[in-house]
């Protein structure tokens, strides 16, 4: 605290400047240690690197031509595209975009790695500050950054959005134990209870719309633990505040994230959508802990599922020998309301590995849309982070030496974890997958692999030829374009006979608006290199084009007449999307009104 006439240069005020910015400066250096083999050798190219590098390309691609918020990804499907951006969150795909906006390419999956485990470091040290000190709380965002999982996502995985939850879990969990009045001695301050009722709902909503925007099963986990944690809560304090306040906050982040969340749900009707829970090595049932599957295509799932069943139990008996050890010395953090949902955790994300919890998975609704049980190990990171904290820092801070040898010998395990994590973990790029190859055949309008889950209803998405024309004119509108090449591929070539024509957009189409100038000698069917969707708007000589002919590759045929013919196709903003925008707007309106009615209470009882 400043003293009255004491100036910033002065010992006090540098011990307050220390106490507030060490613990996070040293979490950022923890965060960029645990990044630097990917910032020397180049970013790990884990499963789902090439998904999000795609994703970070058309989003950019989209800005450049004044579109705030994409839909449609043009290169996926060799040049087809897709809906990737309606029903894939957002946060992690704008960030990608964002920074290569203002840095190489080469060096945005590193630094996007960097900013999310500082996030993650960040948000559970801000957890653990609730009950422990600045040093203990460091000790515990460095833990969570560390942790398998957070290695396990970084390097092996790539998978950015979901490496997002590591930030929104702990502020869950922040917002979801600040009480208010729900103690039985705390009743008696009811207008000091309603202010802070009232003041905790907007942050919680933040959050649980932070969750969903990065990832849909980060979503369904943040909201399935805030329910969990203000059950428990309740039944602790006997008092229906802590599921009412779950209640509103969960409501309220829904309601900002419907922009999002509306069209990514109704327009699901419109593709193949099941498809993410049908792949056999993506059900639930195939990914239990240490699970080993006959059929030779799960080999190496069944390698990886491996690797995470050892990092979900070393997680689960770290955290559960780190709570016996602060229960045996007395050293569990706050009140038992505060660290016994913290306590529950573990075992729940225990019994969740195992066919044991099949009918909770089948019961609760959209859980088995995680699909892999081991996601669960993302909420995991908080627990362990505090409690392992907890157990070896020791209390008194006077004991400068203990403490001095538990940072050190903690930077110790945390330098051994990332070591491992670059031996055992990371992908090395082949040229191909590499940032430059990838940027080199997106460059070069070559296009990529699409998505199975996002292909029209009745299309298949391996009857799409590499090297397509934007536009063919066919005399049937259901020919197949493309034969398999010597490497197996579907590839088309002028030489196939299959288009009478071929016709290039016209100079200033963009992503989500296309045009083509077209003379066809005779009347046929031009097929779009564009997959058929219903937002799309296509017209001939400015009319709505009819009968379009579904084909067995999804893309658009449609019927012109012979000579010059002017063919457009405009992504359109449908009703849903309308619905979408309102509802984000009217939850913007109510969570001002909340902040304000939280503020004005407060200056109330401080008057």
């Amino acid at each position: 605290m400043k003293l009255p006439g004491q100036t910033a240069s002065e010992p006090g005020a540098t011990r307050t400047f220390l106490r507030r910015f060490a613990g996070p400066a040293v979490i950022l250096a923890a965060a960029a240690a645990a990044t630097a083999p990917q910032a020397i050798w180049g970013n790990s190219c884990g499963h789902d690197f090439d998904f999000h590098l795609v994703s970070w390309f058309d989003a950019l691609n989209a800005w450049r031509h004044g579109i705030a918020y994409p839909h449609w990804t043009p290169s996926a499907n060799y040049g087809a595209g897709e809906p990737r951006f309606v029903f894939y969150s957002p946060l992690t795909w704008m960030l990608g975009a964002a920074l290569a906006s203002v840095m190489p390419w080469q060096f945005v999956p590193v630094a996007l790695t960097f900013l999310l485990l500082a996030g993650t470091g960040l948000a559970a040290r801000a957890l653990a500050r609730e009950k422990l000190d600045n040093f203990a709380a460091t000790i515990a965002g460095c833990a969570a950054l560390f942790s398998g999982y957070a290695l396990f996502n970084a390097y092996e995985r790539s998978a950015f959005a979901e490496f997002a939850g590591g930030v929104w879990i702990p502020l869950v969990l922040l917002h979801a134990l600040r009480m208010g009045d729900t103690a039985p001695k705390q009743r008696a301050a009811s207008a000091s209870a309603r202010v802070s009722v009232w003041r905790s709902i907007a942050p919680l909503a933040v959050v649980i719309a932070g969750a969903w925007l990065s990832n849909p099963t980060v979503g369904v986990m943040a909201c399935y633990l805030l329910a969990a944690v203000a059950l428990v809560m309740m039944l602790n304090s006997r008092s229906l505040v802590p599921a009412l306040r779950a209640a509103a906050g969960a409501a309220l982040g829904l309601g900002l994230a419907a922009f999002y969340l509306i069209p990514a749900t109704w327009e699901q009707r419109w593709v193949d959508i099941k498809q993410v829970t049908e792949d056999p090595g993506q059900t639930l049932e195939n990914n239990w802990l240490f699970a080993v599957h006959a059929d030779p295509s799960l080999a190496l799932h069944d390698q990886v599922l491996r690797t995470v069943s050892f990092i979900a139990i070393a997680m689960i008996a770290v955290t559960l020998a780190a709570l016996l050890v602060c229960w045996l010395r007395d050293r569990l953090p706050g009140e038992s309301a505060w660290w016994i949902p913290l306590a529950l955790i573990p075992f729940a994300v225990l019994l969740l590995q195992f066919p044991l919890s099949q009918p909770i998975w089948n019961l609760l609704p959209e859980l088995r849309f995680l699909q892999f049980p081991w996601r669960w190990l993302l909420v995991l990171e908080s627990p362990l982070a505090v409690f392992v904290a907890a157990a070896v820092v020791p209390r008194n801070p006077a004991q400068l030496a203990r403490r001095v040898a538990v940072g050190a010998a903690a930077a110790a395990v945390f330098i051994t974890l990332t070591a491992w994590a670059t031996t055992s973990l990371y992908q090395p790029c082949d040229d191909e997958d590499a940032v430059a190859g990838m940027l080199n055949a997106y460059r070069a309008g070559q296009g990529f692999e699409g998505t199975y889950e996002y292909e029209p209803i009745g299309s298949d998405i391996s009857l799409i030829a590499m090297n397509l024309p934007e536009a063919c004119l066919v005399s049937d509108p259901a020919v197949a374009l493309g034969k398999p090449d010597s490497d197996g591929n579907l590839t088309w070539s002028a030489g196939q006979g299959t288009c009478l024509a071929t016709f290039a957009v016209a100079p200033g189409s963009g992503p989500e608006h296309l045009r083509i100038h077209a003379a066809p000698a005779h009347a046929g069917y031009l097929v779009l290199r564009l997959r058929s969707y219903p937002a799309w708007q296509v017209r001939v000589d400015g009319r709505a084009a009819s009968s379009l002919t579904p084909r067995a590759d999804g893309l658009i045929a449609v019927p012109v007449p012979a000579g010059p013919v002017d063919v457009t196709a405009d992504w359109t903003t449908t009703e849903d999307v309308v619905v979408s925008r309102w509802v984000s707007g009217l939850s913007v309106f109510a969570l001002t009104g909340v902040c304000l009615l939280g503020l004005r209470r407060s200056r109330t009882r401080l008057s």
